[in-house]
């Protein structure tokens, strides 16, 4: 029996595939460990065109792919840009035939307006109206509005007002009016637990991954750049075109980031430590003496935005299934759902998917999966044509 075993255990052996080598490091035997690359990436890496649009005496900046079929126009979240966008406008253009338009709001981005801090429902979607109006002229082509959150909210009063006549379907992207003002109350206390600046931009790619307010390292690489500005000694940047390259100084292993938690851990003390030493030698610093070392901080600061989230938000359940166009709800969980959402979804008044495992961010965190939404979405109404990489999805709730 023991003589069959091992002859066994040899013609098994010949089948397996060869151990892989033990990687050698300082004469000892050490599996290498991964560092996760953090360098940011340029929006013409999604994106095919860029362009400010004037509007009066504002500057609106928008983002544009692709050449045919109707327009996707993409509304971002409080805080965030057009870039939160770039990964899943890349991946919808390979399954279904459509234009893509992303516009920074106002006080957002790389938009810049006379009155920056009038972020009221009834002006951003004015802006957005006007902005598409200007962009395309007297035939604006079949438009679907897809926002996120707050970007989320301003395409429901943009849809009941009827500001954009070509209008003919909607997707709101985790945003319900029972959730979101309950997190309202905690709004203050999120935002002041943020750190107040970056020391690179890498910093703070690596901030978003391990805070989890991003859980896709790829969307995270292009989407923060557009939430942060570059202080110097004497200017302030803008960050949406800042080379990839750019403020690269976390290349030391004491600040980089391994997959293993426990060193994860290490090096987030360490940078904290780095954080806190360089406060403490600014204070210390001659009054004379210029810091051209560029920081990074919030393009916009939310907190002050406080006078407007109700307007964003109240009463936005009975508007948005007032809208009688083609509709789509995209949730990270059932659980935000409130009671009016509730019997309108169960009376057929919009198509509602839950897309599980993701943050807030459910456009960032699964870009594939929410692209693939709302291809079959504008397929079911015959909004657009696929692509022959189309595949059609499970049926949603």
């Amino acid at each position: 029996m023991a003589l069959h075993k091992k002859v066994h255990l040899k013609n098994m052996a010949g089948k397996l595939p060869p151990m892989p080598p033990m990687a050698v490091s300082g004469g000892r035997s050490h599996g290498l460990r991964r560092k996760r690359d953090y360098t940011p990436v340029t929006w013409d890496h999604y994106f095919e065109k860029v362009e400010d649009v004037k509007v009066e005496d504002n500057s609106f900046r928008v983002y544009e792919c692709g050449t045919e079929g109707p327009v996707i126009y993409l509304l971002h979240g409080g805080g965030h840009s057009s870039l939160s966008w770039a990964v899943l406008s890349k991946d919808i253009l390979k399954i279904v035939k459509c234009r893509i338009l992303a516009i920074d709001f106002r006080g957002h981005g790389d938009t810049h307006t006379t009155d920056d801090e009038d972020l009221s429902a009834d002006t951003l979607s004015s802006d957005l109206a006007k902005v598409l109006n200007q962009f395309y002229g007297d035939e604006v082509p079949p438009v679907i509005l897809v926002g996120h959150s707050m970007g989320g909210a301003i395409a429901v009063h943009t849809g009941v007002k009827n500001l954009i006549p070509s209008l003919i379907g909607m997707v709101v992207i985790d945003v319900v009016e029972g959730t979101a003002l309950d997190a309202l109350h905690s709004m203050q206390n999120f935002l002041s637990s943020r750190p107040r600046q970056f020391k690179s931009l890498e910093n703070a790619i690596e901030w978003s991954m391990k805070s989890g307010q991003i859980r896709n390292l790829e969307s995270a690489k292009v989407s923060m750049i557009g939430q942060l500005k570059r202080v110097g000694a004497n200017e302030t940047l803008s960050t949406s075109e800042v080379p990839a390259s750019e403020g690269h100084n976390l290349a030391t292993a004491g600040n980089a980031i391994l997959e293993e938690s426990e060193e994860s851990e290490q090096s987030e003390n360490t940078s904290e430590e780095n954080s806190t030493d360089t406060q403490q030698q600014k204070k210390h610093k001659p009054a004379d003496e210029d810091d051209t070392t560029p920081t990074y901080t919030w393009r916009i600061d939310l907190a002050k935005t406080e006078k407007h989230w109700l307007g964003w938000f109240q009463g936005l359940s009975s508007l948005f299934l007032s809208c009688h166009i083609p509709k789509m709800l995209l949730l990270a969980g059932v659980d935000r759902l409130d009671r009016e959402l509730t019997i309108g979804q169960m009376q057929g008044k919009f198509q509602m998917q839950v897309l599980p495992q993701c943050g807030h961010a459910v456009h960032e965190d699964a870009p594939d999966k929410v692209a693939e939404a709302l291809a079959a979405f504008m397929v079911r109404h015959k909004f657009a044509e696929p692509t022959a990489d189309f595949r059609r999805p499970m049926p949603a709730c």
